[in-house]
């Protein structure tokens, strides 16, 4: 039987500990995944390290939030220096640009001289964010980005960053993997939370600034 992928089926795997993946960019297959071991990152033990703090003081990019996010998922399907191949099918943007329209898709962008240089993208659900994928054009620009979402998941009062797998880059930030068990105890208490995606955006910037600074101040 083929199922049809709607942002409803795709809210309620999230919600049980699913994501979707595609075996490759042009591959119509998508698969739906629940690691043994679940990548998280810490939202209160979130490490900058010191040469991005440097870079963070420079306030390098204007940060934007949902002003381009099909252009963001478009982008992290592209084949990078790092990344031969990309999980990110047709079928899974025009999933997560639905859930973008209704509500729960969301984009941190990276801006300099007006171009879109990176990003990253996730689902917001309760108090849980399912960080999906990133792409950096120019040097720090998706860590800069990932440094706003915390600290904007932070003020929203999210208590579960997930990133589904753990590797080096993302372990500097100080990321870590629990069992599945644990994982699903704390999703489900993450979904009973109210996070709000936006309440940055009217408590932690007085009216009229910019959003170019990001603090450096995580520790």
């Amino acid at each position: 039987m083929i199922v049809t992928l709607t942002p409803e089926l795709a809210l309620r795997a999230y919600q049980l500990g699913l994501f979707p993946m595609a075996r490759d960019r042009d591959d119509p297959t998508i698969q739906w995944i629940e690691p043994r071991q679940r990548g998280i990152l810490p939202l209160d033990g979130f490490h900058v390290p010191r040469s991005l703090r440097k870079a963070l003081r420079r306030a390098p990019f204007e940060v934007r939030v949902d002003t381009a996010f099909r252009a963001v998922i478009e982008a992290c399907a592209e084949p990078g220096p790092d990344r031969e191949r990309t999980w990110i099918n047709d079928e899974l943007i025009e999933l997560y640009v639905g859930l973008f329209e209704a509500g729960y898709g969301h984009s941190v962008e990276c801006w300099a001289d007006q171009r879109l240089v990176g990003g990253l993208y996730g689902v917001s659900l309760g108090g849980a964010f399912f960080g999906e994928s990133m792409f950096s054009r120019v040097t720090d620009a998706s860590k800069i980005a990932l440094v706003h979402l915390v600290e904007r998941l932070r003020v929203g009062s999210y208590v579960l960053l997930d990133i589904q797998f753990v590797n080096d880059h993302l372990r500097q930030f100080g990321a870590i993997e629990i069992p599945r068990s644990i994982y699903r105890a704390r999703l489900a208490e993450a979904l009973m939370r109210d996070g709000s995606f936006r309440r940055f955006d009217r408590l932690a910037q007085p009216a009229g600034a910019s959003s170019r600074q990001v603090s450096t101040q995580t520790s």
